[in-house]
């Protein structure tokens, strides 16, 4: 680690570093603070996160339970900071990332007075700049090259601590995004010694039970192991823990299975090596009564269950001895049980029941964005999970395999989920909800295998995985990457058909609230956090938003793929990686988006720009030519106003505005008779207009997997010099011609809301995988409580369909005039001030039956 103050060799040119230059300021200063002059102009190298040690109150406050520290560089040294809790909210919207630049403008000096010599940087204030990758960080090579901040001369340790917080009372970071999945060095795994089970000194998992209940020390275990759970972070804000983990295990053996639990610091070091299938050699292990209350994974019918006692490994008292036995060390004579698996094709999927468990394996072809929940319950800490949608084929059926993934510790197989790779899910649960299909959703002992982690997994003898292997090797591959697609809003299942109204969101039920509260709502979303709610209103204002312009690229049936399987099976050669021979080269001409489409922000009507600032903002689109005369249009139908006008607001009188037009013909308004006698009176207008590009699906491509896996994956914790963030092309959608924006008014006529509603057109659309296609008139009304398009009335698959122009849609608009709806949203904060939000269905609420209390 150098030392800046080191001498620099005759010759070199000396750099004046002013991050260095300030630190060395503050450590000087009698007061502990630091406001430069200047602000500081730095880049984020690093955004960690740990429990904080007193979460919960003082400086926290309620509701934020963990403490962040920063790795900052000017390009010439670096420091590791803490970041004062009163700026946390900066990074859960994403304002404060890896790879941002900031401006520092205030710093303190915080002593650790339980310790000799320790003292830490603390960021009071700083300035998130706009942007993409920082300009700072062009010229860092290497980070190790970076000057660090030592000890001072006075005998403060500022120094950057590589591995651990900041503050005291924690040794380790959590990973950023969630809690399951681990983060830092400390979980690389070791080898394992080679070891010499002894068999003759063992006993079998029935007798157990009799060495518990006599209390007395039972002999070593040779057991194999069946199942593995993700991980589970038990840490609280007072808890004198280090290492606050726990795993569960099945194991077995001749007699048959049981639970054991991994605890505390031995997650660290045998977590990743417990691999399914692997056998153990077990000492020192200690018995306990088995908790009753969790999940259990599905065991093969041959083997005897064993609930009432579970083994636990724990670091002490006593601590436990554990070996892995190598695979070419394992005696036939210990009659181990092989690992056994229930793979369950997509067309006997159809006839389960809810909760059963099976394991898939499928061709991917369609992988959504990885997305956020909260926990439900006020639970401290707060935590969220990480999961994302995929679908995947098997060849029975035309109909994939939904699945939502939820994190499984297994960070690196889940962020490279990726369309025509193989997937392996274990342990998934059949869910069935009313009015739509049934898709396949994580449980606690879920294991998820892709491309490049199926070397030497127990599954590749199995005949259904043979099966699987042989009709890929029907497959062609043009016609396959037509149905791939990834990323985009998407959110599974669709509403049921009928509504039933909630108020707690315990129920499972959609939680309906009041419009004026939407506001809140959106100002608690953290990065990528998904939740759907309900309001009720009236739709006053409907504006459609054509397509901006085509884009020239190569189709994906001319794109020529080899497609090599990757599984280890008899005759087939494993690779890490799909193959790309002879793929082209393609140079996709695509058209630039302006600034309209790639912004979005949350406002309201008290915080709307000025007109000048809006008319700046969009001087590269075309002027506008002179709108022809629309009075006399059906149904109040007429080209939209300009663009720099907020959705549903009415041009101001006089020549300039009467005579201006949409860009684009194709856009279309309605707005109900109502909307300008009280648009007056409306407090607050909530807007997040701007169809985002992570709002669509794409279609794949393989010259753009990284980029399109960069995008669609959570923000990765550290700056990596080695994958420097690429500019994002303009997306090729799938099933996109144009959206409409939907301005809802509350009851009370105090607060209206601007929707995106994206239809959708045919099955090429993810989302329409599970919907149910009804036929209806295409009115707006039908499309919107329908969420579709409808296809011809003599078709039986709504493929490559024809559907109504949108001014023909548009035309039935008037139908919404006094109409009092439902409409269920759903919210995302896709970064920043980027709110996604989404109107998936609508009610009529003169069609809701509610028991109880009434909402007419």
């Amino acid at each position: 680690m150098p030392r800046a103050e080191s001498a620099a060799p005759l010759g070199t040119p000396v750099l004046r570093s002013p991050l260095l230059s300030a630190l060395k300021e503050l450590a000087a200063s009698r007061t502990l603070r630091l406001e430069p002059d200047v602000p500081l102009r730095v880049a984020v190298v690093a955004v960690e996160r740990y429990l904080a040690p007193h979460a919960g109150a003082g400086p926290l406050g309620p509701g934020d339970s963990y403490a962040y520290d920063l790795t900052v560089t000017d390009g010439i040294s670096r420091v590791k900071c803490h970041l004062r809790p009163g700026l946390n909210r900066l990074v859960h919207t994403l304002s404060l990332r890896s790879g941002a630049e900031v401006r520092v403008s205030r710093l303190s000096l915080v002593h650790d007075e339980r310790r000799l010599h320790q003292s830490f940087v603390r960021v009071e204030d700083l300035e998130c700049c706009p942007g993409g990758e920082s300009a700072v960080l062009s010229s860092v090579g290497s980070l190790a090259a970076l000057l660090v901040w030592p000890a001072d001369d006075a005998g403060n340790s500022a120094s950057l601590q590589p591995d651990g917080p900041l503050r005291l009372g924690r040794k380790h970071y959590l990973s950023l995004w969630n809690n399951e999945d681990a983060y830092g060095p400390i979980w690389s795994p070791g080898a394992s010694p080679v070891v010499v089970a002894d068999a003759s000194k063992i006993c079998l998992l029935s007798d157990l039970e009799a060495f518990f209940a006599r209390s007395k020390r039972p002999f070593p275990l040779l057991v194999r192991v069946m199942h593995k759970s993700r991980l589970r972070y038990y840490g609280k804000p007072n808890l004198a823990i280090d290492f606050p983990y726990q795993a569960y295990f099945e194991v077995a053996d001749q007699s048959g299975t049981m639970s054991m639990v991994l605890w505390n610091d031995l997650c660290l070091k045998w977590y990743q090596r417990l691999t399914v299938g692997a056998v153990l050699y077990l000492e020192q292990y200690s018995l306990k009564s088995s908790y009753q209350h969790r999940s259990r994974p599905q065991v093969s019918a041959h083997l005897v269950a064993f609930h009432s006692t579970e083994i636990c490994l724990n670091p002490h008292s006593p601590t436990a001895v554990l070996s892995i036995v190598p695979p070419q060390n394992v005696k036939p004579q210990w009659r181990l049980p092989d690992v056994t698996y229930r793979f369950t094709p997509r067309t006997e999927v159809e006839h389960l029941s809810s909760n059963q468990t099976v394991d898939v394996i499928g061709l991917v072809t369609f992988v959504g964005r990885v997305e956020r929940v909260r926990n439900r319950g006020n639970t401290i800490p707060e935590k969220y999970w990480t999961y994302r949608w995929v679908h995947a084929l098997d060849g029975t059926s035309d109909s994939p395999f939904i699945l939502e993934i939820f994190a499984s510790s297994q960070p690196e197989v889940f962020d490279s989920i990726c369309p025509m790779t193989y997937l392996v899910c274990t342990q998934m649960r059949v869910c069935r909800e009313p009015g739509s299909a049934l898709y396949l959703t994580s449980s606690a002992e879920t294991q998820i295998f892709t491309t490049g982690h199926h070397r030497k997994q127990p599954y590749l003898s199995d005949p259904q995985v043979k099966a699987f292997i042989q009709w890929t090797k029907t497959l062609k591959d043009k016609l396959m990457l037509r149905r791939t697609a990834v990323g985009g809003y998407y959110c599974y299942p669709p509403p049921p058909p009928s509504f039933t109204p909630s108020t707690d969101g315990e129920s499972g039920q959609t939680q309906l609230v009041a419009l004026d509260d939407l506001k809140v709502e959106l100002e608690s979303l953290q990065y990528r956090e998904h939740k759907r709610l309900a309001i009720q209103g009236h739709i006053t204002a409907v504006r459609y938003h054509p397509w901006p312009g085509q884009i020239t690229e190569p189709s994906q049936a001319d794109q020529s793929v080899s497609f090599v399987p990757d599984l280890v099976v008899p005759g087939l050669e494993d690779r890490d990686t799909v193959s790309t021979d002879g793929i082209q080269s393609l140079k996709r001409k695509r058209r630039k988006p302006n600034k309209r489409q790639m912004k979005c922000h949350y406002m309201t009507r008290l915080q709307v720009r000025p007109e000048s600032e809006i008319q700046e903002e969009d001087s590269g689109e075309s002027e506008a030519e002179e709108e022809p005369d629309c009075h006399g249009l059906p149904n109040e139908i007429r080209p939209a106003e300009p663009a720099d006008k907020e959705p549903g607001a009415h041009a101001e009188d006089g020549p300039s505005s009467s005579t201006r037009r949409s860009a684009d013909p194709a856009s279309a308004l309605w707005e109900s008779s109502m909307w300008p006698l009280i648009r007056s009176g409306v407090s607050e207008h909530l807007s997040t207009t701007a169809l985002q590009q992570e709002s669509m699906a794409e279609s794949f491509s393989y010259d753009d997997r990284e980029l399109l896996c960069q995008k669609f994956n959570l923000h990765p914790a550290k700056w990596n010099p080695g994958e420097r963030l690429v500019q994002d092309p303009f997306p090729t959608p799938v099933d996109h011609n144009g959206h409409y924006t939907l301005t809802i008014l509350s009851l009370n006529q105090k607060t209206a809301v601007d929707a995106l509603f994206l239809p959708i057109l045919s099955v090429k659309n993810p989302r329409a995988a599970g919907m149910s296609w009804c036929f209806h008139d295409n009115s707006l009304l039908s499309c919107l409580a329908s969420g579709h398009l409808c296809p011809p009335p003599n078709s039986d698959q709504p493929i490559e369909m024809t559907y109504p122009p949108p001014d023909e849609v548009m035309l039935s608009a008037a139908d919404l005039e006094g109409e009092r709806v439902v409409c269920v949203l759903d919210l995302c904060l896709l970064g920043q001030d980027r709110v996604e939000m989404i109107c998936s269905k609508i009610y009529k609420t003169k069609d809701i039956i509610t028991q109880g209390n009434s909402i007419e």
